[in-house]
């Protein structure tokens, strides 16, 4: 500093500071210290203004990243698909009955009326194999909480489990009812399957011992479609007789009987805890505290084309959703509990809003016939699966956590992939 002020002629300055500070000093214009701490000074300024630039840059960059679709839509809660699809997959030879998400990996099973599983990975859209032993139509297949197993059942009247462990090899065959099996699904606790039949039986069969442990009877027809509760409480099934019942998975009772459907009865889908309070807002039933339970309420999409959802304790019909064109085939819940998706055979698939009732987007999806429709169950946070349901159910405690992808089979023969 007395260098400084010397040499910029501050005399009396310098003089007061050498005192004050009683330091002996010479001024040298050679020292080490000469002209420093302009130099300092200077170069602090410098590097704030380049310190400035990169923040402005760093921001800009930030609001583009944010803005660009991908980025966007892949955290967006409320995603839901638009045209057009990522990939379609083709291969296989006849009309795709059902489509099913593995629960931890990007892996998708696609099952068709030309007795053929197709397994495909749905990130990249690649065909990986196909599992061969069914002799018929397969009808339905779906993976195990773990994805370790997967199951399908089909018009040979047999059910088959599949290991996706060992080089996906048919494990087991359960002779499973008189007549062709329209649908399975894994209990939860993946310790029992639950099938239903054109032989209007529902059966429950034990996985490791391929025992029947339960055969439930009530339907008077076709028994289309059957899915288990989150906690695997109660069923419920879906019939050519008109009818959607709910039965007592552990005793098989028949707890209700909703009758309003005018036609056969395609599917059924307990809804998420998430979509409680939208559904709830939309029929005014006030939000108490019997909240939490799984499969409080349910929806139902027939024939006569329309959705309806069901008070599943009391059995009453809580909102009739029409609007397609066509037979219902399909339906999965957003992951958010805030739409419904529908797909149907008027070739579309429509997005409803639950807390309004409102269909509030239409998405024309095949040249034919949308035969299924399901989500994604990979969880994006911690890659863990939920410990719980169908593609379409979800854990209360962190509902936003399922990936967004959604894939639909369809008689055209083909699977789309429909991704943000």
């Amino acid at each position: 500093m007395l260098d400084y002020l010397h040499a910029n002629n501050f005399i009396a300055a310098f003089d007061a500071l050498k005192a004050d500070a009683g330091t002996q000093y010479t001024p040298d214009p050679k020292a080490k210290y000469a002209g420093l701490l302009e130099k300092k000074w200077t170069s602090v300024i410098r590097l704030q203004k380049k310190i400035m630039d990169l923040e402005n840059r760093n921001a800009a960059l930030q609001e583009e990243l944010s803005l660009s679709p991908a980025k966007r839509a892949a955290s967006q809660t409320d995603w839901v698909p638009r045209a057009p699809a990522a990939h379609v997959l083709t291969g296989h030879r006849s009309p795709v009955t059902r489509v099913a998400f593995h629960p931890q990996y990007s892996i998708i099973a696609s099952a068709s009326e030309d007795a053929t599983v197709k397994i495909w990975d749905w990130e990249t859209g690649e065909f990986e194999r196909t599992l061969k032993g069914h002799t018929k139509a397969i009808m339905d297949v779906e993976f195990d909480h773990k994805g370790h197993l997967l199951v399908t059942c089909s018009s040979d009247l047999f059910i088959k489990i599949w290991d996706s462990q060992n080089e996906w090899k048919n494990i087991k065959t359960f002779p499973g009812h008189d007549h062709s099996v329209s649908a399975v699904r894994f209990m939860p606790g993946d310790q029992h399957i639950v099938s239903a039949s054109r032989d209007r039986t529902i059966r429950v069969f034990d996985i490791a011992s391929t025992h029947l442990v339960r055969t439930i009877s009530g339907h008077a027809e076709w028994v289309r479609c059957v899915v288990p509760s989150d906690d695997g409480r109660w069923l419920a099934s879906g019939s050519k007789d008109h009818t959607v019942r709910i039965w007592d998975a552990q005793t098989g009772e028949s707890k209700l009987e909703l009758r309003d459907h005018q036609n056969d009865v395609e599917v059924v889908a307990f809804a998420p805890i998430a979509a409680y309070a939208a559904i709830r807002e939309l029929t005014g039933i006030p939000n108490t505290d019997r909240t939490k339970r799984p499969g409080l309420y349910l929806a139902s999409g027939a024939r006569d084309k329309t959705i309806k959802l069901w008070d599943a304790q009391t059995g009453q019909m809580l909102r009739n959703l029409p609007g397609h064109d066509n037979w219902v085939r399909a339906l999965a819940f957003h992951p958010s509990g805030k739409y419904l998706l529908s797909a149907s055979d008027d070739k579309t698939i429509r997005v409803w809003e639950l807390s309004t009732g409102r269909c509030v987007k239409t998405i024309d999806a095949h040249n034919h016939f949308v035969t299924t429709l399901s989500w994604g169950r990979q969880s994006t946070s911690s890659g863990t699966a939920p410990a719980n349901g169908a593609p379409d159910e979800n854990l209360p405690a962190d509902p936003e956590k399922l990936v967004n992808v959604v894939a639909t089979g369809s008689v055209d023969q083909t699977i789309k992939i429909w991704l943000p």
